[in-house]
C-alpha cells in the first residue's frame, strides 16, 4: 500500500476512468471513502489528502472520530444498518444514512433530528439479491417507502443505495440503475450509492453517482471491540 494521497488519487483515477469508458462525465460520480475499523489519525491523513465524505458502519465507533476529528471540515455517512435505539444519535450527528429499510426508521430519524440542522440526508437500501438474510427492501417496495420517507419535514430523500452480491452479474447492477432512473423525476433523486472497489466499473456503467471505497484507500479493516 502507498501513502493515504497515492492512494484516494489512484482509486479517483480507476472512477474517472470508468466514468469515461461509460459515457458520463469525469466529476459525475462521487466518491465515499469507508473508514470503518480504521482510527482517526488515517481519517485526518484522508482529509489532508482533499477527502471529504467518510462511510462508517458502527455508530459508536464514529461518533468517537467525529468528537476526535471535529475541527476538520469532514462529512459523515452511516453506511451500515441502524438499530432504533441508535437512531437519536444518529440524528444528531450524521450527515447522511445509505441503509433506510423501514419506514419507523426513517420517521424516529426525522422526529430526533435536532431544530436548526438542515434535513438529513437518506437513502433507501435496496436488497439487489433478494436473498432474505440481506439487507434491504425487495425493489417493488421501493416507491412506497420512497412516498412516506418524502414527505417527512426533517429528512431529505436523496436516492438508493444497494450493496449488491460478491460476483453478482453486471445486469443486476444494471436493474438497480434502472430502478434509480424510473423513480428519480418522481422523487428528485439525485444519488445512487452503487459500486465498491470490485464492481466500480460496473457500476457506474449502471448509473451510479457514488461509490463506496476503503481498503484501497485505507488499507485492509482492523478489528473492533463495539460494533454498535
Amino acid at each position: 500500500m502507498g501513502s493515504i494521497a497515492d492512494n484516494l488519487q489512484a482509486v479517483k483515477a480507476c472512477i474517472a476512468e470508468a466514468a469515461r469508458a461509460a459515457g458520463r462525465a469525469s466529476g459525475a460520480v462521487a466518491l465515499l471513502a469507508v473508514s470503518k475499523t480504521h482510527p482517526p489519525a488515517l481519517v485526518e491523513e484522508a482529509c489532508r489528502a482533499g477527502q471529504r465524505a467518510f462511510g462508517e458502519n458502527y455508530v459508536q465507533e464514529a461518533v468517537e472520530k467525529m468528537d476526535a476529528l471535529a475541527a476538520l471540515p469532514l462529512e459523515w455517512h452511516l453506511v451500515g444498518p441502524l438499530q432504533s435505539n441508535k437512531t437519536r444519535l444518529v440524528a444528531e450527528r450524521f450527515h447522511w444514512v445509505h441503509s433506510i429499510e423501514r419506514e419507523k426508521i426513517a420517521r424516529r430519524l426525522s422526529e430526533q433530528r435536532p431544530a436548526g440542522m438542515a434535513p438529513l440526508n437518506v437513502l433507501l437500501q435496496v436488497n439487489a439479491s433478494g436473498e432474505a438474510s440481506k439487507s434491504g427492501i425487495a425493489p417493488a417496495e421501493v416507491p412506497a417507502l420512497a412516498a412516506a420517507v418524502a414527505a417527512m419535514a426533517n429528512l431529505r430523500l436523496r436516492g438508493l443505495m444497494a450493496i449488491p452480491e460478491p460476483g453478482a452479474p453486471a445486469s443486476r447492477l444494471r436493474e438497480i440503475g434502472e430502478l434509480y432512473a424510473r423513480l428519480q423525476g418522481e422523487f428528485g433523486l439525485d444519488t445512487l450509492s452503487l459500486g465498491m472497489s470490485d464492481d466500480m466499473e460496473a457500476a457506474i456503467a449502471a448509473g451510479s453517482t457514488m461509490v463506496r471505497v476503503g481498503t484501497a484507500i485505507f488499507g485492509e479493516r482492523r478489528k473492533v471491540k463495539d460494533a454498535a
